[in-house]
Formats: structure tokens, C-alpha cells, sequence
């Protein structure tokens, strides 16, 4: 069975119990409707839901600044909108860079970002979506499927096929833009959404370089635990037995329990990389009122996908070039570590202690992993002393020529 630790950090999120429809119930009263008022009422009621359905991807977007992070004047920002292939509306903040010099023949090269798992567009993502726009790369933040300001019904919900469509959507966003140029694209994918965009790039030619940064692998840790725990069949089966317990209770009362964003309050003995995301995710320095993982949490049977899917199971075959970056001491290293030797059959190796005057990486072909000596997991959300954005813009801009 999952730990707790795993269901807090799981559980990053946003707030408020859906409900679903009852068919069986609506069936009931429609056969029990025996006037014509009651007809009538339901012909209306009908014709409500069919414009709702119709108006359901209408997107309603914050016009405020309402990031964790400061605005910056080197760039023009902007909401946009785009669908992906479910015909689910996706909302971003899209930056430019003010310095058309920048251009190359007319057009920027571009990058699409995401995450953290659990995360909105106004924290982490959209902080490496900026900086990388200051430095001359057309950019998108963009809320993943179920969340944030995006669109999608169930609410909260989450799905390694879907979310890995997201990313393409972006792409196909941003390669149909007349001021970038679709042959100089990449992703970057931040905590659980690192894992995401690696799986992105092993189905999407289109995606040209791709950095994972403090990267989880959330099929590998939904299905074995932390630290692979439990990554055994009876630990395995209890879970799905848990899972499919909520789903039958779910469907019974109509509705989608969550299962609770970062503890709160924090106990003295949660592990250390709990403390960091109530740090981020639970103070002023990161909350944010749509994020899951400030506030309520995923719906707690978010998960059943994600256990019985291998995010990474075809990360040997991109052939295009990724970043993998991690914390020295993140406890999410091992999740890189264990992309990187999928990705190049070699064993990473990272040394049990590192030069704390300088990055440590090994690059197996164009497939790089780099830790940054003493840096937490948290730290690559919103840390620029740890954050290298000067990396990250050396990476894209050999790769994206």
C-alpha cells in the first residue's frame, strides 16, 4: 500500500468537490414525469445542458498579473488558448521577447513548459517560461488538462495519455505561430511533468530538445512507491484495491473526493522533501488559489492510470537531445538518474559527494544529466541561485539552430 508520504506528495492539490451527473437518477425522473410541465421543464433543462456543453471549453482567464513571481519588462506577456486532440481547452501565458533582434529570418525559436505535477502556470512553469523569453526564445506556461485555469471535466484529474497530449498540443500551438520558426521547438518539463515531457519527446519528432528538471517519474513512483518501496505485486495489488474501493465510492455518491494537497499543518517528523513543498506550496513564496497543491489536491482516484502505465517505456528510442537536471540532493535524483540510464544504457554513477564549486553532469551522446551540488528538489522550482538558466539557454539555443 502507498505510504503517506507518497499520498502528500501525490496529493498536490487545488480545491473544490465536483460533482458528476447520475444518469440512472435523471432516467428516473424522466420516466416518473407524467405532465406536460414536467415535460416541459425537462425539454428546458435539455436544451440548458446541450448550451452548456457547447459552451463548456469557453475559457474564463484572470486579466491580473497573478503569479508568485515578478513581471518582468524584457517581455511582452499574454493569455492564449489552444486544444488538444481530446478537444480539451488549454490555457497559457505566453511570453515574447521585446528585442526582435533576437529573430532569426523573422522568427523565435520556441519552448512549451509545464509543471510541476500538481502545479499552475502562475508558479514554477511560468518563472522558467520568462526567463527563458528574457533570453530570446518564444515561450508558453501552460495549465495541463483538469487544471488551472484549462479546461477538461472530471476536475483534478490527471492521465499519463492525455497529459502527454498536452505537451504535443503545445507544439502544435507553437509551429503554427507566424513569428516562430517550427523547426526550432522544445519542451521543458518540470518535477512530474519532466517525466511527461520525456514521453512527449519519444512520440513527437516535432520536439527538437527537451529539459526534464527535477524530474519525477509518476508511473514509476504511482506504481512502486518511493524510492521503489513497494514495487512488489501484493503492494501493488492493495493499491489498486484501494483505488477501485474510491472509484465505486466515487460513482456511488456522485462525486470526486480529493485527496488533499501538501499537509497542512505540517507534522514535526514529515521527511525533509515534505517540508520543502509546504515551504513552496503552503507560504506566500509559492501558494497560488488554483494551485492543487496549495490547496485541496488531485481527486484521490487520479492515480489509476498512472499505475498501470509506463511513462518511459520507449525513452531509449528519442533521438533528439535531452537535459536531465537534478539536485544534489533532491530525493526525486533517482528518477533522473534512472530516465538517463533508459535513455543511454549507461549507469549514471553520480559521485556520493560532489564539488560544491561546480555543477557535476555526464553526457552520453546528445543525452546530458546534470546535478547541481547542494540543491533540493524545490530548489529547481523557483531558486535562481540553483536554477541554470544559463545552461538551459546554452542547451536550447545549440539545439534549436
Amino acid at each position: 500500500m502507498k505510504s503517506k508520504f507518497l499520498k502528500a506528495a501525490l496529493a498536490v492539490v487545488s480545491a473544490c468537490t465536483l460533482m458528476a451527473c447520475c444518469p440512472e437518477k435523471e432516467n428516473n425522473a424522466a420516466q416518473g414525469a407524467a405532465t406536460q410541465a414536467a415535460q416541459s421543464a425537462t425539454e428546458t433543462a435539455s436544451a440548458a445542458q446541450q448550451t452548456k456543453d457547447e459552451n463548456m471549453n469557453k475559457l474564463t482567464l484572470t486579466a491580473d498579473w497573478d503569479k508568485v513571481f515578478p513581471k518582468s519588462d524584457k517581455v511582452e506577456h499574454s493569455k492564449v488558448t489552444f486544444k488538444n486532440h481530446f478537444v480539451i481547452e488549454l490555457a497559457a501565458d505566453m511570453f515574447v521577447p521585446k528585442d526582435t533582434s533576437l529573430k532569426v529570418n523573422g522568427k523565435f525559436p520556441a519552448i512549451a513548459v509545464s509543471g510541476p505535477f500538481g502545479a499552475v502556470k502562475e508558479q514554477s512553469s511560468g518563472l522558467y517560461a520568462q526567463q527563458m523569453a528574457e533570453r530570446g526564445f518564444l515561450t508558453i506556461a501552460f495549465d495541463p488538462s483538469f487544471t488551472g485555469e484549462s479546461g477538461g471535466e472530471p476536475r483534478y484529474m490527471n492521465s499519463p495519455d492525455i497529459n502527454t497530449e498536452d505537451f504535443m498540443a503545445s507544439v502544435d500551438f507553437l509551429s503554427t505561430r507566424d513569428n516562430v520558426d517550427p523547426e526550432r521547438i522544445g519542451i521543458i518539463g518540470i518535477c512530474g511533468w519532466g517525466g511527461m515531457a520525456i514521453n512527449a519527446a519519444g512520440i513527437d519528432t516535432r520536439v527538437k530538445a527537451t529539459v526534464a528538471s527535477t524530474m519525477y517519474d509518476m508511473s514509476r513512483v504511482s506504481a512502486n512507491g518511493y524510492f521503489d518501496s513497494a514495487n512488489n505485486a501484493d503492494a501493488r495489488n492493495e493499491a489498486r484495491k484501494a483505488l477501485m474501493a474510491q472509484r465505486t465510492k466515487d460513482f456511488k455518491n456522485g462525486t470526486y473526493d480529493l485527496a488533499g494537497g501538501v499537509v497542512d499543518p505540517l507534522p514535526d517528523d514529515a521527511p525533509y522533501f515534505v517540508k520543502d513543498y509546504y515551504a513552496y506550496y503552503k507560504t506566500p513564496r509559492g501558494y497560488h488559489k488554483r494551485s492543487l497543491n496549495s490547496n485541496k489536491g488531485w481527486a484521490a482516484s487520479a492515480g489509476t492510470s498512472l499505475m498501470n502505465t509506463k511513462l518511459l517505456a520507449y525513452a531509449d528510442e528519442i533521438r533528439n537531445p535531452v537535459l536531465i537536471i537534478h539536485g544534489e540532493k533532491a530525493h526525486s535524483r533517482y528518477f533522473g538518474e534512472g530516465a538517463f540510464e533508459k535513455m543511454t544504457g549507461k549507469k549514471a554513477n553520480v559521485p556520493a559527494k560532489l564539488d560544491a564549486t561546480k555543477n557535476w553532469s555526464k553526457t552520453v551522446g546528445n543525452k546530458e544529466l546534470l546535478v547541481i551540488p547542494g540543491a533540493s528538489h524545490v530548489d529547481l522550482y523557483d531558486n535562481l541561485e540553483k536554477i541554470p538558466f544559463e545552461k538551459l539557454n546554452e542547451f536550447f539555443k545549440t539545439n534549436l539552430k
